[in-house]
């Protein structure tokens, strides 16, 4: 995904690709009873609350990494926990890197 964060101002305007990561933690037992994705997380609501956060700017991934977490229990109420790991894949740095990340678990 491209996107503009990070802390030098060529990051903010040319931007950069990211790389995001998202496991959750629902109670899915009454969509798998049922079949029903009322009952489940949609996650292609979830990719276009994604997709909504990562388009705003941040300095640091970790503000990323918060705002998708707040955003995406406040859509989906019913998540337990999970994880988010948001990786830049080219930083502007100069030791080579495969990528730099960061990662939050709740």
């Amino acid at each position: 995904m491209y996107a503009r964060h990070g802390v030098a101002k060529q990051e903010l305007i040319v931007g950069n690709l990211f790389e995001v990561s998202v496991s959750l933690d629902y109670p899915f037992e009454k969509a798998m009873e049922h079949d029903s994705i009322a009952e489940t997380l949609n996650y292609a609501e979830a990719v276009d609350v994604i997709k909504g956060i990562m388009s705003v700017s941040s300095r640091t991934l970790e503000n990323v990494v918060w705002r998708l977490r707040v955003a995406l229990v406040e859509r989906f109420p019913l998540i337990e926990g999970g994880t988010i790991r948001i990786s830049k894949i080219t930083p502007p740095i100069s030791v080579e890197l495969r990528d730099v990340a960061v990662k939050i678990t709740w």
